[in-house]
């Protein structure tokens, strides 16, 4: 396996290849020489002996032109050989060099390398991305070496892409695996990756979001037993994931597996192995994707849930520092385990997210009512003191129906929280009077610039129109009407992009989500079957319902999501 990034042996071969033209434009040239340079007249007529001498001076040209080609194609040989003669010695120096400061003896010793892939929408990994990213969730608990972003397609419909179906969430997620396994193991031996030949290279993989979700599939596929012999990488790869939607105890793909949803390309592909390779897993309190509800039968739960997504997903990058060392390791796992699980608490409900940005009144509120509606939310992940399940974090754990929560233990949170809320109420209230004047002095500040501006904008008006009156009529009448065409032709097209997204999911909550309320209510029935009457008939009837809870919020999310983007659009055409 080559030390660099860059194949030498791709170059070399490449020029190899394009040697292969060099004997093609000969040949050509050769054949068609006989017939361009000297072209005998068809008569004795002036006619053709006119036709034939031009005939013959266009041949003569092209075989000047020819040489001109081949002399270039030589050079353009040369250059791209020589690229790869220079990679090659540059390596084998680097090489030596290495070797010789790592014991002297010529052996190539490991290197360390960061793969980092970017999360949905986000197919090129950014600088500022990379290195804030690699600091947090990288250097903590690998050597990072050699840092490389890597591209995937991190596309998805109906969220992300320009085109209607243009790439959906199956798709780019099975082309990122596929670009993330070529660059670990390679495509085309012998076109080795970072991993061969095995023990060289030491690599660490960070993906984020939908990159989480690469990962784990890379993970499943170069280790099928989920054990620590079951790959021959085992000791050379490791992965850091962020925001991970199949965290196996929270993440959303993890806990309605194995549903699909046919109508947008989306799998559910259940939980990330967590005995495959070392890895870590940090998730954030309430993030939707990575931390869903355990019970989402709690509407509460769900709401905040896609909220999360919306306003938490997004943070990892930015965390503060103080906000890493608040993480929580969770140790209660179960069995051997090469993960670490880590919960970093989210200071705010992400649902109160909108009435925090009122003016003025926006932070007492939520402040008043948080700490309650806390509780409430909690429920869904089967506590009243935090928002994430106590299960075991390594243990792939579907959705629930019933939350173990008794009532005595709700009302004696509440009664602990209300007090807190009042505290906080009062506190943002007496902290307001001064806020206000700064606050309203802005808006007023802004409203005085425009007031003064409008006779200046007023009097540019009179002045055009008084110059040439009929003739500046017209012309405003013609760009009016352009205007106005274009920007109701943009917005009809922003509007009815929305409408495809609109069906699909239409389609899945008719059609995909009955079928698998179904599969829940028989899946009760066979628990019924193997000796779990009581049981068994609460999940038939109650499972059901909590997913058409759960996924009836997130659709409905989605679909807000998918026709603010049109609005938005139609209105800024």
């Amino acid at each position: 396996m080559t030390d660099l990034m860059t194949q030498p042996q791709v170059i070399a071969d490449a020029a190899a290849n394009v040697a292969g033209i060099r004997s093609a434009i000969t040949s050509a040239s050769a054949s068609a020489a006989g017939q361009t340079t000297g072209v005998a007249a068809a008569a004795a007529d002036e006619v053709s002996a006119a036709i034939a001498n031009l005939f013959g001076a266009y041949g003569q040209d092209y075989q000047a032109l020819i040489g001109q080609a081949t002399a270039f194609h030589e050079q353009f040989v040369a250059t791209l050989a020589a690229a790869a003669n220079g990679y090659a010695g540059a390596e084998a120096a680097a090489t030596n060099l290495l070797g010789s400061l790592l014991g002297g003896n010529g052996a190539v010793a490991a290197a360390d390398f960061t793969l980092v892939i970017g999360g949905s929408g986000t197919p090129i990994p950014g600088v500022d991305y990379v290195n804030n990213v690699v600091s947090r969730f990288i250097a903590p608990f690998f050597t990072p070496g050699g840092v490389q972003a890597l591209f995937t397609p991190e596309g998805g419909y109906p969220l992300f892409g320009a085109s209607p179906k243009d790439l959906t969430f199956n798709v780019s997620i099975q082309r990122g695996v596929e670009i993330l396994n070529n660059q670990l193991v390679g495509a085309n031996p012998p076109y080795a990756g970072l991993l061969n030949p095995v023990g060289t290279n030491n690599v660490n993989v960070l993906g984020y979001s939908q990159s989480a979700i690469i990962a784990s599939l890379e993970m499943r596929a170069l280790n099928p037993t989920n054990t620590p012999g079951g790959s021959p990488y085992f000791n050379n790869l490791n992965f850091s994931l962020i925001g991970d939607p199949m965290n196996p105890n929270g993440g959303l793909l993890a806990r309605f597996a194995p549903l699909s949803i046919p109508s947008i390309g989306l799998t559910f592909y259940g939980a990330t192995p967590d005995n495959s390779f070392h890895t870590v897993v940090t998730t954030l309190e309430y993030d939707g994707f990575a931390d869903f509800p355990q019970y989402p039968i709690n509407f509460l739960s769900d709401l905040n849930a896609f909220a999360g997504i919306l306003y938490v997903h997004g943070t990892y990058p930015t965390l503060t520092a103080a906000q890493l060392a608040s993480a929580i390791h969770l140790t209660n796992t179960v069995g051997p385990t090469s993960t670490d699980y880590y919960m970093i608490p989210t200071q705010h409900l992400p649902l109160l997210n909108p009435v925090r940005s009122i003016p003025l009144i926006g932070t007492p509120i939520a402040d008043l009512i948080e700490p309650d509606l806390r509780v409430l939310v909690n429920i869904g992940y089967g506590n009243t003191s935090h928002g994430w399940s106590d299960g075991p974090p390594n243990v792939p754990t579907g959705f629930g129906v019933i939350p173990p929560v008794t009532l005595p233990e709700v009302g004696s949170a509440l009664a602990t929280a209300t007090p807190q809320g009042i505290s906080a109420f009062m506190a943002d209230i007496n902290a307001l009077p001064a806020a206000s004047a700064v606050a309203l002095s802005v808006p007023l500040a802004t409203a005085a610039g425009s007031f003064a501006a409008a006779p200046a904008l007023l009097s540019g008006i009179a002045t055009a129109a008084t110059s040439n009156p009929i003739n500046g009529l017209i012309d405003g009448l013609m760009s009016a009407n352009t205007n106005i065409t274009n920007a109701f032709t943009t917005a009809t097209a922003s509007l009815y992009a929305g409408l495809l997204p609109t069906a699909d999911i239409g389609n899945f909550l008719v059609t995909t989500l009955p079928s698998y309320d179904v599969n829940l209510f028989l899946t009760g029935i066979e628990r019924m079957v193997d000796g779990d009457p009581t049981g068994g008939l609460i999940y038939a009837l109650g499972a059901p319902v909590a997913a058409d809870v759960a996924l009836f919020t997130l659709a409905g999310g989605f679909e807000l999501e998918v026709l603010l983007r049109a609005v938005s659009g139609a209105v800024a055409a």
